[in-house]
């Protein structure tokens, strides 16, 4: 009997295969995957044969098509990725989103960002949803809070707040999850894995403590895993994707990244203008206008320099 499921976890030769209304089954793959250098990675879709249907044991004999894959960390078919920061311990390195964010808009992923922690830095009687300033003025999200939400309001990117340890925000955040295949990046300490523990009750995930010296959190994901929240709905903490950086991309392509800078590009006096000290720059008026986030025109600029750095460095090694 051939039956299909979603490959959830992958130690040592084997895999484990979540399929709708039966549970785990314990696989090995098929000799055929080697010979056709292909390999099963966690997320993927597959169709095993069952050899016991009472110990949950079976082949891995097909693979279905992939939507995605990311080389790093190894998994496939993430339908978005949810960026969590934190408000306080540690604080938000917004330079570090906007890294998060390429990565993954390169890798054509839809995102989501969410801030943990909102308790700290206020009394919020919010729900934790992303909105309009006044909106979120009026459910008493704290002012921290609006200045990054006023930052990335045209980054095309939702922003979530919310507090794993008061609750707050995680109603709209299970919401946001359902039906999807998510993975869950952000540093350490933010509070992944304590998010991960509040969304499901099947896996408990080790919750790590904050270093006092260095204010951030030590790593407690130790492997590749897809957590089953409900049917159809996966969680998939990923160590190594905070590795990911844009240094092998090109500086000119970095404004593609910023969609507040699209409806300006084009637009300006030079072609090929980088937004940096060129006269005549639709984006630069567009920031004095303050159609642009300050901050986020920041982030470009050092991010752009560093691309450029970057490339002398390349140049000079060959």
């Amino acid at each position: 009997m051939t039956i299909q499921g979603k490959i959830t976890k992958a130690i040592a030769g084997f895999y484990y295969v979540n399929v709708v209304g039966s549970g785990i089954y314990e696989c090995k793959a098929r000799g055929i995957f080697r010979k056709e250098m292909r390999k099963p990675l966690v997320g993927d879709d597959a169709l095993i044969e069952v050899i016991s249907g009472a110990e949950k044991t079976g082949n891995v004999v097909d693979l279905l098509p992939r939507k995605n894959e990311l080389v790093r960390p190894p998994v496939a078919n993430i339908d978005q990725v949810l960026l969590i920061f934190s408000m306080r311990t540690p604080d938000p390195n917004l330079i570090l989103l906007d890294r998060f964010l390429i990565a993954a808009k390169r890798r054509g992923i839809p995102c989501l960002i969410g801030f943990n922690k909102v308790d700290i830095v206020g009394d919020s009687s919010g729900d934790g949803r992303g909105g309009s300033g006044s909106d979120l003025c009026s459910r008493g999200v704290p002012g921290e809070c609006m200045e990054i939400l006023a930052a990335y309001h045209d980054s095309g990117v939702p922003l979530y707040f919310f507090s794993v340890r008061t609750g707050e925000g995680m109603d709209e955040m299970r919401r946001v999850l359902r039906g999807k295949t998510t993975a869950l990046a952000g540093p350490s300490g933010v509070g992944k894995s304590s998010f991960t523990n509040a969304v499901q009750d099947n896996v408990h995930m080790e919750v790590g403590d904050i270093s006092k010296k260095l204010s951030r959190g030590k790593n407690t994901t130790r492997h590749l895993e897809l957590i089953c929240v409900e049917d159809g709905t996966f969680l998939c903490d990923t160590p190594g994707f905070s590795a990911l950086d844009t240094q092998s991309m090109p500086k000119e392509e970095l404004e593609e990244y910023y969609a507040e800078f699209h409806p300006y590009i084009g637009k300006c006096f030079y072609q090929g203008c980088a937004h940096l000290s060129e006269p005549d720059c639709a984006v630069k008026q567009a920031l004095h206008e303050g159609k642009i986030s300050a901050e986020r025109y920041e982030h470009y600029r050092y991010l752009y320099e560093e691309l450029k750095e970057e490339e002398k460095r390349t140049f000079k090694r060959r």
